[in-house]
């Protein structure tokens, strides 16, 4: 009998403030709340680490977060 999978699960991104994935879009585009830690967070074009700029385009996955030079987050508390 083969293994159905019941894994309901939606991969969420990580919060950058906490490390916790519980990190939710809010209704205003570009927007997230983590719902562990309450924190706010925008989704910028420019990297604020290494301050490369981005297309931002519809968040299908966490790695459409990153950047795609240094690989750290493209959200910016606000």
């Amino acid at each position: 009998m083969a293994e159905e999978t019941t894994h309901t699960d939606i991969p969420r991104p990580p919060c950058p403030g906490c490390g916790e994935p519980w990190l939710r879009p809010t209704q205003l585009p570009g927007r997230f709340r983590c719902v562990y830690c309450l924190g706010r967070y925008e989704l910028v074009s420019q990297c604020p680490n290494c301050g490369t700029h981005q297309t931002i385009s519809r968040m299908s996955s966490s790695e459409d977060m990153r950047c795609q030079q240094c690989h750290q987050s493209m959200l910016r508390p606000i």
